[in-house]
């Protein structure tokens, strides 16, 4: 496997290109109505679009994230960005981070530095993890996939790829949203490799029919209920047509902004607001990956390839799982249990959603040391 250094470095024409855009936004008329029930207000995607063109610095953003050990490599025709972070522990456990859409690599930066470097991050020798975060195939730095056939079982064997390839026969895996998928994918495809895998998003399983549900499951069903008639209709559209979505999200920043901070909004353990759960820095971090690459189209398609075939493997090595509280649906044990046969961690937080690394990060390495330590 050849594998090259990487410095995330966005030319000064791409950049000057997104400030005369910002400038020219065509905008919408308001909202009708005096909250996000529409979809997110225009006021704000103005105030966002604003600090974006007048105050965000990309050019010190860049420099932060490149405080990662960053390469690239290929597998099947494809680029494969991944931060490599070796720990200073000889003896750590490999670990694989898996995000999702509409995150990236952004979301693992407040995580990385601790589950590598245990000692200077209030852990011991003994919690430290060799961390390999990709980019998936089609997301911000990594390549976009050359033809179709990039789903959740193509990226496991791919990443289980790499892992190998790098010289760990034998890892962890972590990961939430499609991240979840995937790792589910890598403890059931390929258990000889994984040695156990930790969730922040459980697949959904089947609930028994011959009971009424009990408090816990009929949380978890209106929360589907609600997701499916009110939260899902980005799903329904890059599930069908992510090629006819790209055309608007590639040319306009504010569409693509508008796009995945709504799901900031509609994701995280906040009062009402996404600037309660991250930062406006952080959010635009995480839109830039996908401005900057022009992934979008990219990234949907997973989408097409995945969502409505999608059938979980049925995984036997350990397995622990975070169960936030904003998650999208909280997951119920009970339901987990046939796809995932050896649960040895079920972690109820006491606060948190969907991005669990980015808004919760002492909890989230709390709960993926916790968990490994059991099966090491």
């Amino acid at each position: 496997m050849d594998i090259q250094p990487y410095k995330i470095n966005v030319s000064d024409e791409i950049l000057s290109d997104l400030h005369e855009r910002l400038k020219r936004t065509r905008w919408p008329e308001k909202e009708l109505v005096e909250d996000w029930s529409q979809g997110i207000p225009l006021g704000y995607v103005q105030e966002m679009c604003e600090y974006w063109l007048h105050t965000y610095n990309w050019r010190q953003r860049e420099t932060e994230l490149n405080r990662f050990d960053q390469f690239v490599t290929t597998i099947d025709e494809c680029d494969i960005h991944f931060i490599h972070q070796r720990s200073p522990h000889e003896q750590a456990t490999p670990l694989i981070l898996s995000h999702g859409w509409p995150g990236s690599i952004v979301e693992f930066q407040k995580v990385i530095a601790p589950l590598s470097d245990p000692t200077n991050h209030g852990g011991s020798a003994e919690d430290a993890f060799h961390v390999v975060c990709p980019s998936l195939p089609g997301y911000g730095l990594s390549g976009k996939p050359p033809a179709a056939g990039w789903g959740v079982e193509k990226m496991a064997d791919v990443f289980a790829e790499l892992m190998i390839g790098l010289g760990y026969e034998r890892f962890g895996a972590q990961g939430g949203d499609w991240g979840s998928a995937i790792t589910t994918a890598l403890g059931g495809r390929h258990p000889q490799n994984c040695l156990g895998i930790h969730l922040n998003m459980v697949m959904r399983g089947k609930r028994p029919k011959d009971q009424p549900p009990t408090e816990e499951e009929t949380a978890a069903l209106e929360a589907a209920a609600y997701y499916r008639d009110w939260d899902s209709g980005y799903s329904t559209q890059q599930g069908t047509r992510p090629q006819t979505l790209g055309y608007g999200l590639t040319d306009s920043p504010a569409g693509q902004l508008a796009w995945i901070v709504e799901k900031f909004w509609s994701w995280t353990d906040n009062q009402g607001h996404p600037e309660d759960a991250l930062t406006r820095d952080e959010m635009l971090d995480n839109v830039m990956l996908y401005w900057v690459t022009g992934s979008a189209t990219s990234s949907a398609r997973l989408y097409w390839e995945s969502f409505k075939s999608l059938r979980p493997e049925q995984v036997h090595v350990p397995t622990g799982v975070a169960c936030f509280p904003k998650e999208i649906i909280p997951p119920v044990r009970s339901w987990s249990e046939g796809t995932y046969t050896d649960i040895r961690q079920w972690t109820k937080m006491p606060k948190g959603g969907h991005f669990a690394a980015f808004e919760q990060p002492d909890l989230f390495v709390e709960d993926v040391r916790s968990f490994f330590a059991q099966i090491r």
